[in-house]
């Protein structure tokens, strides 16, 4: 059985970047077809892709494509549409925002569509910037958006089978696209022993810093509380983010996953305020060392996080909500094996359980 890997892109850091390793590591062989790979933006995450077999599409040749991938993503299908995969018995595309899953294979290769998300700035969800309150966006985005939904619409109809990372996102896909959706949950680096015990004395973020996610919200809390924050991870909204922080707040930026690991051991609490995630991989990895979260009631975190057991959800994208909830977390004892224990569920062997399996069985049927 001959394997390829297809994934949108490779510009960024992130979850669905680490199923794709996943995969990877599970069809060593496979190579990997992009719209385009762009190492520096990797930063020290790009260690991760450099023994692969990467192939890129025409996009890769465009100058400043760094800058200019979201304006050309009206170009994007047409991108994975040129790719040849006639040589492949099984295609397994990841996609979200840039429509891999929108390759061309021949009728007897079998197509897995692995969906971290539909295109949230189609369908009405929170986005990562507001661009449509811009003056450009504005004026480009009715004709943008109808052109794109088409595209993305076509796209979504190609693969055999649809495989959504959560609940929440197979109801979106089903939503969008008219097709069910297989769910299978994405794969989280869950530590081998349980946690011991450890000095716990800060709360922490670790999110993209864009809007979607919130990220003031749990600011404002450690200056209400007078707590200890820590941040992981970068985004745009930095700047104003720092502007609103007080000497409680500390900025880590990027950290190594050694460093992660760490950091989630030795917190009090994950706080995750982000908007409608589709799944969400960081509430586990935190829950796997023990650590409860207080996390935004949306989205993916409404499967990964039991309210009063393994964490705690809030209503509303408030400070009064966050606060409420802040306030029964210090009421409730956490034991940190039961935290450890719900996220064996999302393991990297159940992961690839379930991948084999679900491959072999369609794989199976089509020929």
């Amino acid at each position: 059985m001959k394997i390829a890997l297809v994934h949108d892109f490779l510009a960024e850091w992130g979850g669905a970047e680490r199923v794709v390793l996943a995969l990877h590591h599970i069809f060593p062989k496979a190579p990997l077809y992009t719209a385009f790979y762009l190492p520096n933006r990797l930063g020290q995450h790009n260690r991760h892709f450099q023994n692969l077999t990467i192939n890129t599409s025409f996009l890769q040749k465009i100058p400043a494509i760094s800058r200019l991938y979201s304006p050309l993503r009206l170009w994007a299908l047409l991108a994975f549409e040129q790719l040849d995969f006639s040589q492949y018995d099984v295609v397994i595309s990841s996609s979200n925002m840039y429509m891999a899953k929108g390759v061309i294979c021949r009728p007897q290769t079998l197509h897995v569509s692995y969906l971290h998300s539909i295109p949230k700035y189609l369908y009405g969800y929170t986005t990562a910037q507001n661009w449509r309150q811009t003056l450009a966006g504005k004026l480009i985005a009715p004709y943008l958006n109808h052109r794109m939904r088409f595209l993305d619409f076509v796209a979504s109809q190609r693969p055999d089978v649809l495989v959504a990372n959560s609940k929440e996102t197979r109801k979106r896909i089903f939503k969008a696209y008219k097709r069910d959706a297989l769910v299978v949950y994405p794969p989280v680096d869950i530590p081998a022993k349980p946690p011991a015990a450890a000095k716990r004395d800060f709360i922490l973020v670790v999110s993209r810093l864009v809007l979607a996610k919130h990220v003031d919200l749990a600011i404002k809390l450690a200056q209400k509380y007078k707590l200890k924050l820590k941040i992981v991870g970068a985004g745009p909204d930095l700047p104003r983010l720092k502007s609103l922080a007080g000497p409680e707040t500390c900025f880590l930026g990027s950290v190594s996953d050694d460093r992660l690991h760490t950091l989630y051991a030795q917190a009090q609490a994950l706080i995750f305020p982000s908007e409608d995630e589709d799944f969400g991989i960081v509430p586990i990895e935190a829950q796997a060392h023990g650590t409860p979260v207080i996390a935004h009631a949306s989205g993916g975190s409404l499967e990964t996080v039991i309210d009063g057991q393994t964490g705690l959800l809030f209503k509303d994208l408030t400070l009064e909500s966050l606060s409420k909830a802040w306030q029964k977390f210090q009421t409730i004892r956490f034991d940190p094996l039961t935290l450890y224990n719900h996220t064996q569920k999302f393991s990297f062997d159940v992961f690839k359980t379930n991948i084999t399996n679900l491959i072999q069985k369609h794989y199976d049927r089509s020929s």
